[in-house]
């Protein structure tokens, strides 16, 4: 058992019978009365942000995660298969895991949080950035890059994202794959 003076940023503990990794922390002294540790804590399974006040000394639970490369393969029905890069060994991922599965591309390396006691998968998390082919937009019209205006596209991924107006079918593009958004341009 720990206590709250291990509390620190990144480090995952059992609270409320839920698995949630510590965010942001702040250890307050206040003037009169005890001391206390704030906390902001994101619940691993559903990704919500909790606030939470320990008292000083207060007892919790350490829970050991490992993050390890895998590879993406491919979609099976509702799940995807990721495969360990040092023993070639399998996994199988359900959809609800994956917070933006349609930025999966065949190949890719993805980092995934495991429960180390059970070896059971916890988060996926994508690379920063994905680069794919635009496979379908509507042509821009000439002389109109005045505006910052966007238009669809949907990429060889499958996904569909906003892009400014002298992107064209065929060109390969940079996207965050957190929001989506367009980034720029990729040189052939």
């Amino acid at each position: 058992m720990a206590t709250t003076a291990d509390i620190k940023n990144g480090l995952c503990i059992k609270f409320n019978d839920k698995l949630c990794q510590v965010i942001e922390f702040q250890h307050v002294k206040p003037g009169k009365g005890p001391a206390f540790v704030r906390t902001k804590l994101r619940v691993i399974e559903t990704g919500k942000v909790i606030d939470n006040t320990f008292s000083s000394g207060h007892k919790i639970e350490p829970v050991r995660i490992e993050n390890r490369e895998y590879q993406y393969l491919y979609q099976e029905g509702q799940d995807y298969i990721f495969m360990n890069n040092e023993n070639f060994e399998q996994v199988p991922i359900p959809a609800k895991m994956i917070e933006k599965p349609e930025f999966l591309i065949e190949g890719m390396t993805c980092n995934i949080l495991f429960h180390a006691e059970e070896e059971m998968p916890l988060v996926i998390e994508l690379p920063l950035y994905v680069i794919s082919e635009v496979t379908y937009t509507e042509p821009g019209i000439k002389g109109d890059t005045a505006t910052n205006t966007m238009k669809p596209a949907t990429l060889a991924c499958g996904a569909e994202v906003r892009v400014p107006l002298f992107i064209d079918n065929g060109e390969v593009i940079k996207v965050d794959t957190r929001t989506g958004m367009y980034v720029e341009r990729v040189k052939n």
